[in-house]
């Protein structure tokens, strides 16, 4: 799967991006990709308050088997706030620079939301 795609059938989605007040869901296979997301649909979006979720600890049924892939709030991106979009595009230089890091610093380990 190319870098900073949508994820596909050739590799899972770990990052969920929610906006619009929920109504719009996307899938993206990296962090990087979320950045260039939210960057590229906040200025045309209903609303700039994108909710961010890192794939966590997979659902087990009562009986122990698989239920299925769940998602923790791993951050709210906020583009009405002054600064956010400069946050952001730093964030892809850095991750241009040093790749993409596989989950939010404390995030999937922890199973926590902020």
């Amino acid at each position: 799967m190319p870098r900073g795609g949508l994820a596909s059938q050739a590799g899972p989605a770990r990052w969920q991006v929610r906006f619009d007040g929920g109504r719009q869901q996307r899938y993206l296979a990296d962090r990087e990709a979320v950045l260039r997301y939210v960057l590229a649909v906040g200025p045309h979006a209903a609303s700039q308050r994108f909710e961010v979720f890192a794939e966590g600890e997979p659902v087990r049924l009562a009986d122990g088997t698989p239920g299925g892939r769940r998602f923790t709030l791993a951050e709210v991106i906020d583009l009405g706030r002054p600064g956010e979009a400069d946050r952001l595009r730093q964030e892809l230089t850095l991750l241009a620079r040093q790749g993409d890091p596989p989950e939010p610093p404390g995030m999937l380990a922890a199973g926590g939301g902020t």
